[in-house]
């Protein structure tokens, strides 16, 4: 561990979280001064608990501040003499929403109050924790490369209210700075699927659809691709984008650089786990079943826009500009299986 950032004050928004407890760790590794916000300070000792099984064995240079992005409650103590920001936080609802604005407002009403905030704190930086969702949503053609210059439309009616509000609280954070945040920084994250190990028992959401395979009650496989990107690498190129100068008012997309379907995903679990992935199905799911199925039920429902979607996308930006390395989707699912076995309850 360096003392080289000691007098450095970091604050993450969402330390309880999958990718705020890595960028955490990751901070504290590199010596700086952490304090992170949590909805219940109930949640100190599992912060800490998760911390130690990544190594961490002295906690002098972290703190807590209990905080609400739907309220103004503490923000300004939050970010006080902070140097940096990572903005990972979002409101979680578990439930569909009766109306899209449950979900939309929160995101973009907490993004702006976290970025009001740092500026008149005197952040130099804020690192906001954005989404795929804000980038490649509205990109149906597979010959058209998907960059950091595309922007998922809004307006978009097949849009889910999680799509649409990653979309509108990252426009709402750009045109905030472009606006009124005066001499205040602003670096923008887009992963796509997040995997990676879990430092704790709260699995991450996101895990669900290998708990699926894994456990057996996936029975066949839709066709559907998607990018991921391995938690560690999200932290690390959040760290990058904090420091680095050149990444000052511009976004990376965050993925491993290959395209994976939910059948490929199944063959390797079933060709790396051995005896673990007897349950894994590799039976696929037509696509005309998913459509079926849709009509009664909601997860297909969600599924159906993106059969037969190529997202054609780069992190060659990333890897440029940030020297960001990015493990490989094969070391991310693994190690995200491996903590399914560990906290999640599947049986070795």
């Amino acid at each position: 561990m360096t003392n080289l950032n000691k007098d450095k004050i970091v604050l993450v928004t969402g330390g309880s979280g999958f990718v705020g407890i890595h960028c955490a760790l990751q901070l504290l590794q590199q010596g700086y001064t952490v304090k992170t916000t949590l909805r219940s300070m109930n949640r100190q000792d599992e912060v800490k608990d998760m911390l130690k099984v990544g190594g961490i064995t002295s906690f002098e240079n972290l703190s807590f501040i209990e905080t609400n992005l739907s309220k103004d409650d503490n923000w300004n103590e939050a970010v006080k003499d902070c140097d940096y920001v990572l903005h990972v936080a979002t409101p979680i609802s578990l439930e569909v929403p009766k109306h899209e604005n449950e979900v939309i407002l929160p995101a973009v009403e907490g993004t702006l109050r976290v970025l009001k905030a740092a500026k008149e704190a005197g952040v130099k930086r804020v690192v906001l924790t954005s989404s795929f969702a804000a980038v490649g949503y509205s990109h149906n053609d597979p010959k058209t490369l998907i960059t950091e210059e595309s922007w998922t439309d809004p307006t978009d009616k097949t849009l889910s209210a999680y799509l649409k509000s990653k979309t509108l609280a990252e426009k709402a954070a750009w045109n905030y700075i472009a606006n009124e945040g005066k001499a205040l920084e602003l670096s923008v994250i887009n992963p796509m699927g997040i995997f990676g190990p879990s430092l704790g028992p709260d699995i991450s959401s996101g895990f669900e659809l290998l708990k699926q395979m894994l456990d057996g009650s996936m029975k066949a496989i839709p066709k559907i691709s998607f990018g991921i990107v391995d938690v560690r690498d999200v932290a690390d190129l959040h760290l990058r984008a904090m420091t680095n100068p050149a990444a000052n008012g511009e976004r990376f997309l965050a993925f491993t650089g290959e395209i994976i379907s939910l059948p490929q995903i199944a063959q390797l679990l079933r060709n790396k786990l051995g005896a673990k992935a007897n349950n894994v199905s590799t039976t696929i799911l037509p696509n005309w079943a998913v459509r079926s199925i849709a009509l009664f039920n909601d997860k297909a429902k969600n599924i159906v826009p993106q059969l037969n979607r190529v997202k054609n996308a780069s992190n060659q930006k990333a890897k440029t500009i940030l020297d960001w390395k990015p493990r490989t989707s094969e070391e991310a699912l693994l190690a995200s299986a491996e903590s399914l076995f560990q906290f999640g309850g599947l049986k070795n």
